[in-house]
């Protein structure tokens, strides 16, 4: 059987996060050390103990989940060697852990490449302050004309029941109420630093351009379904497609529907939170999705996977 797996994006931060895989595990540990080496302070420390307020900051938000997702990412291979991936996803940063899973970068150069990234995104937002408001249960068309009203962005297409809208802080109140107006069943307001997937990102969209220049990507060793089109990355656009991806919505659904039609079913979750298996259920109904966050989900998860 061959399994999807899935990297968490940004807002699914915790303070605590891979604290007792890194302290079980010295593989885990060990990318942690790495990465605090190329960042040029502890990573690991700020994970497992924070504070909350900078954790979430995007400069240091980024780096630390993909280099939690990717320590998930290394212990699920090391429980379950003969694991068959069929293809990799990722929610927004989260698809840079899904492209170093499948070959196309380094571990060294993703946390470079999601410390820069951060970097250029937290300047943005305090450029530009802004926010996203997750809306549950309205139409396409309701969204459509809630985002031309409050001068908004759709941000994310996480589920059929699921849309993220984003703009600067005062619309995306205004966003929240005209969505409440229109019966939404539900309206939050994410813990994240700025309007991501949105045009008020295009500074930092510009600035992640030339930083990647002299970076070597290689080619997919399976296929990476990137988040502006909902299909695997074509090799040859990978730089341009995540320099687009920092402006463009996330095609979350279209990313699933890609996997059914490629006859994967099952997934794997690698990182904090569960939120990913969660939103795949509601796409592809009889989906089956474990997830690795912690000690306890990485041995029930190595277990199931073992056994299927």
């Amino acid at each position: 059987m061959q399994y999807a797996i899935v990297f968490a994006g940004q807002g699914a931060q915790a303070v605590g996060m891979g604290k007792d895989l890194a302290e079980g595990h010295p593989a885990c540990r060990a990318l942690f050390d790495q990465a605090s080496a190329v960042l040029g302070f502890d990573l690991a420390r700020l994970c497992f103990e924070g504070p909350i307020e900078e954790l979430t900051k995007s400069n240091r938000c980024q780096p630390a989940i993909f280099t939690m997702s990717a320590a998930c990412y290394a212990l699920l291979r090391a429980e379950c060697p003969d694991l068959a991936v069929g293809g990799v996803a990722g929610l927004s940063l989260g698809e840079w852990t899904a492209l170093y899973a499948a070959g196309v970068l380094s571990f060294e150069d993703g946390v470079r490449i999601l410390d820069a990234r951060g970097r250029f995104m937290q300047a943005a937002c305090e450029e530009q302050p802004g926010g996203m408001l997750s809306v549950m249960g309205l139409s396409a068309v309701d969204l459509e004309k809630i985002s031309v009203a409050a001068g908004v962005e759709i941000a994310n297409l996480n589920s059929p029941e699921q849309t993220v809208l984003s703009g600067a802080k005062d619309r995306i109140a205004e966003a929240d109420r005209l969505a409440q107006a229109a019966g939404a069943k539900r309206t939050v307001v994410l813990p994240v630093a700025g309007a991501f997937h949105s045009k008020l990102m295009s500074s930092a969209a510009r600035e992640l351009e030339a930083f990647l220049g002299p970076i070597s990507f290689q080619a997919p060793r399976i296929p990476a379904v990137a988040n502006v089109t909902g299909l695997p990355h074509d090799p040859a656009q990978i730089k341009q497609t995540m320099v687009r991806q920092v402006t463009s919505p996330v095609q979350w659904v279209r990313s699933i529907q890609w996997f059914q039609g490629a006859g994967l079913g099952h997934y794997v979750e690698c990182g904090p939170g569960k939120i990913l298996g969660g939103l795949i259920k509601r796409i592809d109904k009889s989906a089956v999705a474990y997830a690795i966050q912690d000690e306890a989900s990485l041995k029930t998860t190595g277990a199931a996977v073992r056994g299927a």
